[in-house]
C-alpha cells in the first residue's frame, strides 16, 4: 500500500486540504449567544463536539475572533441547537458574514424559543437544543507556543430540550432526527439517517 505523506506546515500539495475531510463527519454546533445589550447572534460551527458526559460538556471553536466568542466571554452563556436535514439551508444562511448586531434568526426566517437556564434563545424549529454555561475560553497555541487566532469555548450543559416526538421508548431517535454533519472541503455535508449497533466487550 502506498502512503501519501505531508507535513501541514510545508503544504499538502493537493487541490484541497484533506484534513477536514479526514476528520469527519463533524457535528454542527448551531450556537446562539447574546451580547451585553441582549441582542441575539446565531452561527454554525463545524469544530464542535461533546467532550464529557459527567457533567455533560461541549465545545465549539472559532478560527478568528467572532461575535460568538465575544458574546460568550461577556455573558458566559450559549445554546446549541441540533441541525436536522430540514434545517440545513437555514443553518447555512446563518453562516453568512454580516455586521455586528444583525439578527441571524430573522435573516434565516427562524423563530427564537426562550431558554430556561440561560439568556440566549434556542432555534424554535430544532428537534433538540442544549443550554450551556461557559466554563473556559482558551486561545489555542501551536507546538512552538505561538498564540493563534483560534478560540475554543467549553461549556457545561445545564439544560436539555427535546421534541418528545423523537423519544422512542425513552431513547432519542438520532436516525429519525436526521442530523447533518460536515465532511470537509467546500460544502460537503452528510445526513445521518441509519445506525448500527456494536456493544463494547466486557473484561
Amino acid at each position: 500500500m502506498s502512503d501519501y505523506f505531508y507535513e501541514p506546515r510545508k503544504g499538502h500539495g493537493l487541490p484541497h486540504d484533506p484534513f477536514k475531510a479526514i476528520v469527519a463527519p463533524r457535528p454542527i454546533g448551531w450556537v446562539a449567544t447574546v451580547d451585553a445589550q441582549g441582542r441575539p447572534n446565531l452561527a454554525p460551527y463545524s469544530f464542535f463536539n461533546a467532550v464529557s458526559s459527567f457533567p455533560p460538556m461541549v465545545y465549539f471553536n472559532s478560527e478568528g475572533r467572532k461575535d460568538s466568542i465575544d458574546n460568550a466571554e461577556a455573558t458566559r452563556e450559549f445554546t446549541c441547537s441540533l441541525v436536522s436535514a430540514e434545517l440545513a439551508r437555514a443553518m447555512n444562511a446563518t453562516s453568512a458574514p454580516v455586521a455586528h448586531g444583525v439578527n441571524e434568526f430573522d435573516m434565516a426566517g427562524l423563530a427564537m424559543a426562550p431558554s430556561t437556564r440561560v439568556k440566549p434563545p434556542r432555534v424554535a424549529e430544532a428537534i433538540a437544543a442544549l443550554e450551556c454555561k461557559v466554563t473556559q475560553i482558551i486561545q489555542l497555541a501551536d507546538v512552538d507556543g505561538k498564540l493563534l487566532d483560534s478560540w475554543m469555548v467549553l461549556g457545561e450543559v445545564v439544560g436539555v430540550h427535546i421534541d418528545d416526538r423523537w423519544l422512542k421508548d425513552g431513547i432519542f431517535d438520532t436516525a429519525g432526527a436526521r442530523p447533518i454533519a460536515r465532511c470537509g472541503y467546500r460544502g460537503d455535508y452528510t445526513e445521518i439517517s441509519s445506525l448500527f449497533e456494536m456493544i463494547r466487550p466486557t473484561a
